[in-house]
C-alpha cells in the first residue's frame, strides 16, 4: 500500500509509477486520508469484480424469491 502526501501529487511521474506497481495510491492531507489515485487497469478490474458480485447477488436473491414462492 502506497501513501503519499498531497504535495507529492506534483511529481506525476512518481505517482504513475506507484500506481503501476501497487494499483492504487492513497493521498493524505494534513495526515488524514483524502484521495485515492488508481491505475486505469486496476480500476477496471475492481469494477468488473463488482459487476460480477452484483450479478451473483441478484441471482441469489432471485433464487431465494423462487424458493419462497414455491413454499407458499
Amino acid at each position: 500500500m502506497e501513501i503519499v502526501p498531497m504535495r507529492d501529487l506534483k511529481n506525476t511521474v512518481r505517482i504513475e509509477e506507484l500506481c503501476k506497481d501497487s494499483g492504487k495510491v492513497f493521498v493524505t492531507k494534513n495526515g488524514y486520508g483524502r484521495l485515492v489515485v488508481m491505475d486505469i487497469d486496476y480500476y477496471r478490474s475492481i469494477f468488473e469484480e463488482l459487476e460480477e458480485a452484483k450479478a451473483v447477488y441478484e441471482g441469489m436473491v432471485a433464487g431465494m424469491s423462487i424458493i419462497q414462492y414455491l413454499k407458499n
